[in-house]
């Protein structure tokens, strides 16, 4: 039997950076497992650790204790086989759509011929075939974000990584990015950390909500949902919308009454 990978077991991990007053602590000890081809999404208020957690299991943050691992190898270094996503979209101006997905896989030593092909199967898996030859400029922020996913599961990822992806989108475009994004996911199934301040993005999406508190971030509460795909809060998911109830009570200032 196949071995599933991209297992990322984060034990006991403290993040704490030198600020201008002494040190201070980014993420209060943590331990958190992502499954292999699980999808996990983390929420809590501002500043409270949620993208510094994302950014130690990507590499680019040294934990100041504990250790992350990927399948079993230490964390220590972005890698290859962790893809990142922001909500910056970060494609380069003077590249086409099929020029930025194509710059994703510059580090792999294809030829141009199979670096052209994969991005072009890229960009149709997220309906972009058409605007392969357009540049950012040209394209909405949904297309510009489309162009994004396509780069990074070109590559085939084990885990990715997404911060606050949909952020910079209205309403409408990003229900139509959270489809999107479902129907790529379940063919690639990397297992994915989802960052987001959106309660009912991370319910519509995730098989796991983490719940972190205030800086020190830390994780309060975790929800896991097993209510099948494609989702609706609504009175006919109760049940999600008393979960709802739940996360936005723990994430309510305990002064709130005074604002």
């Amino acid at each position: 039997m196949e071995t599933k990978q991209g297992h990322v077991h984060v034990d006991n991990v403290e993040i704490r950076f030198q600020g201008r007053d002494g040190p201070v602590t980014a993420l209060a000890p943590t331990t958190l497992e992502l499954a292999p081809q699980t999808f996990t999404a983390l929420i809590g208020p501002s500043g409270c650790g949620k993208s510094t957690l994302m950014n130690a299991i990507g590499g680019f943050v040294t934990p100041s204790s504990g250790r992350i691992t990927l399948d079993g190898a230490v964390i220590d270094k972005p890698s290859e086989q962790v893809g990142v996503i922001f909500q910056q979209y970060a494609l380069f101006p003077w590249f086409s759509a099929l020029d930025n997905v194509r710059f994703g896989l510059k580090r792999f030593g294809l030829s141009k011929r199979e670096e052209v092909d994969r991005a072009r199967a890229a960009l149709d898996e997220v309906g972009l075939s058409a605007h392969a030859d357009k540049f950012p400029q040209a394209l909405s922020g949904g297309m510009k974000q489309r162009v994004a996913i396509a780069r990074t599961f070109a590559f085939g990822p084990k885990v990715l990584l997404m911060d606050e992806p949909f952020g910079a989108l209205d309403a409408q475009t990003r229900l139509v990015m959270h489809d999107l994004l479902m129907r790529v996911w379940q063919k690639h199934k990397a297992t994915v950390l989802f960052v987001t301040h959106d309660v009912d993005e991370a319910l519509l999406l995730a098989d796991d909500v983490h719940v972190m508190s205030s800086a020190p971030g830390r994780l309060i509460r975790h929800y896991a949902l097993a209510q099948p795909r494609p989702r609706a809060l609504n009175r006919a998911g109760s049940d999600l919308l008393d979960i709802r109830e739940d996360i936005l009570g723990l994430l309510r200032p305990a002064d709130a009454t005074a604002l």
